[in-house]
C-alpha cells in the first residue's frame, strides 16, 4: 500500500505514535488510508452542510475496512466576493486548492482519496489535484439548494440579483426587494440553477469520477447522504484495483463532459475549467473543439439562468444519466469510458426521461446546436465565449456602439447612474487573468442590465458567472492587458457580435487597429504584492484555461 511509506518499519514508529495520540487504533493503520478531502466552512451555503457528507463518507470507509483520514480544503464564496477586491482572489484559488491538496496528499501517502467539494472553483481545483496526483479518487459534491418560492412562483440566486436592477429601475418596491431576498435561497446547496458549480457536479459526475447523482440530488435529501456512504465504499473498491484518476479522465470523459455541457446549456466557465483539468491529465482541450462539439449537440434542457427549471426538476427527469442516455442515440457519447462505478453504458442504460418538459429527446431539442458558442473576429482573434442558450432570439445578432470602460466597478457605476441606453455595447477590459488579475466574474452588470430591462450586449475579457444570461461574451481573448485587440475599441465603435455567424467584430480598418495598437500604452498593475501579483505574473491567456505556468 502506498500508506506503507509513512507507517511502516521501525523508523516510522513516531509516526504511529502520533496517530495513537489521535485515537487511531493499531488494527486500523494496517488497513488502506482514505484521505477526505472536505471544503466545509461557514461562509458558503453549498459548504456549511459538509461536515454531515463528510461524516457519511467516512462510514463508508469504515464499513468497506477502510480508514478515513479528513483534513481541509480552502473555499471562497463568490457571493460575498463579487463586486469587490474578493472577487479577483475566486479564479485564481482554483490553483491554490489544487496546490494545497497536492501538498497535504504526497506529504502523507493516502492509499486513496474522497474530494467532497460543491462550488465554483473547488470543483475544478480538486479535479486538477486528482489528476496531478492519480492516487485512486472519487467525488461527492454536497449537492444543489432547492428553488425559493415568492409569491406563487420558483426563484433562486439570480431572481435576487437581477432584483437589484428591478429595484434600482422602479420596477419593483422596496418590500418587494426584500422578500426576494428572504426567499431567493431556502437551504443549504450549491445555487439552485444550472450555474458554474452545479454544472461542474454534473460534468464531474458525466467524467465518471463521481457516482450517479453527483451533479442533481439535492443537498437536503437523504439520498446525498447514501451517495456519500457508496463514494466511501467505491473508494475502497477502487484502491484494492488500483484504478486512478487517468484511468478514468481520457479524452473520451472530456469530450463526453463537452456533449453534455453543451446539452444542458452549463456555465459558460466550464470553458475555463475543463481545460484546466485536461492540462493536468497531459490532455489538450483546444477551444475550436467545444465549437466542433456544440455543432453537433442538441441542446435539451431549458434551466436557470436560461429558463424555468432547477437541478431538483433535472434530478426528478432523470438526472445526467437520463440526458446522456438520450444522447447517446445519437452516437456522440462514448459509452465504452471508464467511470469509478464501471463504464458509462453500464451507468447510462436503463436510464429513462422521466419528465420529457425538463429533459427533451434529440428528435425535439430547444435548438439544434449546443448551449455555449465560440465566437471568433478582430476583437478575438483567440476567441470569445458566450451562453448562446441564455440569448434572446432577438439578440443572437446585434450591433451597437461601444461603451468602454477600464473595469467592471466604473461600468456598474454607469449602469446605476442610468448612463447606459438601449443599443449600446458595453465593453469591460482590463479584467483578464493578468489584467485583474483573477478574471472577475461579471454578474453584477449583467443582472443589473437584466433587471433594469435594459436591451444592451455585453463584452468582455473577464468571465462570467453560471447565473449570467443575456448576450453577454466573455473571455475575450488576447485580453486587453497582453496588448488583445479588445484594447484599442474606442468609444462610439460600432461592434456587431453575430452568434449564429459565431463573430465578434469592430467596425474599423485594419490600418485603424494597427495605428491603435502602435499608441497603445501598458498600464499599471492594479495590484502591486501578495498571491496576486504572482498569479498575474504566471497565469496564461482565457482561451487555454487560465492555466498557471
Amino acid at each position: 500500500m502506498r500508506s506503507d511509506v509513512v507507517l511502516k518499519g521501525s523508523t516510522r514508529a513516531s509516526t504511529r505514535a502520533i496517530c495513537y495520540s489521535m485515537g487511531y487504533a493499531p488494527e486500523e493503520l494496517e488497513k488502506p488510508l482514505i484521505g477526505i478531502v472536505n471544503s466545509f466552512n461557514e461562509i458558503i451555503a453549498g459548504h456549511s452542510h459538509l461536515r454531515e457528507i463528510a461524516d457519511a463518507v467516512k462510514l463508508g470507509v469504515a464499513a468497506a475496512g477502510g480508514t478515513p483520514m479528513e483534513f481541509p480544503s480552502i473555499g471562497i464564496g463568490d457571493c460575498f466576493a463579487m463586486g469587490h477586491v474578493g472577487m479577483k482572489y475566486s479564479l485564481a484559488s482554483r490553483e491554490l486548492i489544487a496546490d494545497s491538496c497536492e501538498a497535504v496528499v504526497m506529504a502523507h501517502g493516502f492509499d486513496g482519496l474522497v474530494f467532497i467539494p460543491n462550488c465554483d472553483k473547488i470543483v475544478p481545483g480538486m479535479l486538477m489535484a486528482a489528476a496531478r496526483l492519480n492516487i485512486p479518487s472519487v467525488f461527492v459534491s454536497g449537492g444543489p439548494m432547492l428553488a425559493g418560492r415568492y409569491k406563487g412562483r420558483n426563484i433562486d440566486i439570480i431572481t435576487v440579483l437581477e432584483g437589484a436592477g428591478r429595484y434600482e429601475g422602479g420596477h419593483i418596491t422596496e418590500e418587494e426587494f426584500a422578500g426576494l431576498e428572504k426567499a431567493g435561497c431556502p437551504t443549504c446547496g450549491s445555487c439552485a440553477g444550472l450555474f458554474t458549480a452545479n454544472t461542474m457536479n454534473c460534468l464531474t459526475e458525466v467524467m465518471g469520477m463521481g457516482l450517479a447523482g453527483n451533479g442533481t440530488i439535492p443537498a437536503v435529501f437523504g439520498e446525498r447522504k447514501i451517495l456519500a456512504k457508496r463514494a466511501g465504499t467505491v473508494i475502497m473498491d477502487l484502491v484494492k484495483k488500483d484504478i486512478k484518476p487517468l484511468d478514468i479522465m481520457t479524452i473520451d470523459a472530456f469530450k463526453n463532459a463537452i456533449v453534455v455541457d453543451m446539452a444542458i446549456g452549463g456555465s459558460t466557465n466550464t470553458v475555463l475549467h475543463l481545460p484546466a483539468i485536461a492540462h493536468e491529465a497531459g490532455i489538450e482541450l483546444p477551444l475550436n473543439l467545444f465549437e466542433q462539439i456544440s455543432g453537433k449537440t442538441p441542446y435539451l434542457t431549458k434551466m436557470s439562468p436560461g429558463g424555468t427549471h432547477y437541478l431538483q426538476d433535472l434530478n426528478e427527469a432523470g438526472g445526467i444519466p437520463a440526458v446522456m442516455n438520450e444522447l447517446s442515440k445519437l452516437g456522440i457519447i462514448h459509452t465504452n469510458a471508464k467511470t469509478v462505478t464501471g463504464t458509462v453504458a453500464d451507468r447510462i442504460k436503463d436510464a429513462l426521461i422521466e419528465r420529457p418538459e425538463v429533459i427533451r429527446s434529440v428528435d425535439s431539442p430547444y435548438r439544434s446546436t449546443g448551449g455555449i458558442a465560440i465566437l471568433y473576429g478582430n476583437i478575438a482573434p483567440d476567441g470569445a465565449v458566450v451562453k448562446a442558450s441564455a440569448v434572446a432570439e432577438d439578440m443572437l445578432f446585434f450591433e451597437g456602439p461601444a461603451r468602454v470602460f477600464d473595469s467592471e466597478e466604473t461600468a456598474i457605476r454607469a449602469l446605476l447612474e442610468k448612463q447606459i441606453k438601449d443599443g449600446e455595447v458595453v465593453v469591460i477590459r482590463y479584467e483578464g487573468p493578468k489584467g485583474g488579475p483573477g478574471m472577475q466574474e461579471m454578474l453584477n452588470p449583467t443582472a443589473v442590465i437584466a433587471g433594469m430591462g435594459l436591451k444592451v450586449a455585453l463584452l468582455t475579457d473577464g468571465r462570467f458567472s453560471g447565473a449570467t444570461r443575456g448576450a453577454c461574451v466573455g473571455h475575450v481573448s488576447p485580453e486587453a492587458a497582453s496588448g488583445g485587440p479588445i484594447a484599442f475599441i474606442q468609444e462610439g465603435d460600432s461592434i456587431t457580435i453575430d452568434i449564429p455567424q459565431r463573430s465578434l467584430t469592430v467596425n474599423v480598418s485594419e490600418k485603424e487597429l494597427d495605428n491603435r495598437k502602435a499608441a497603445w500604452v501598458q498600464p499599471p498593475p492594479k495590484i502591486t504584492k501578495g498571491y496576486l501579483v504572482r498569479y498575474a505574473n504566471s497565469v496564461t491567456s482565457a482561451n487555454t484555461g487560465a492555466i498557471v505556468k
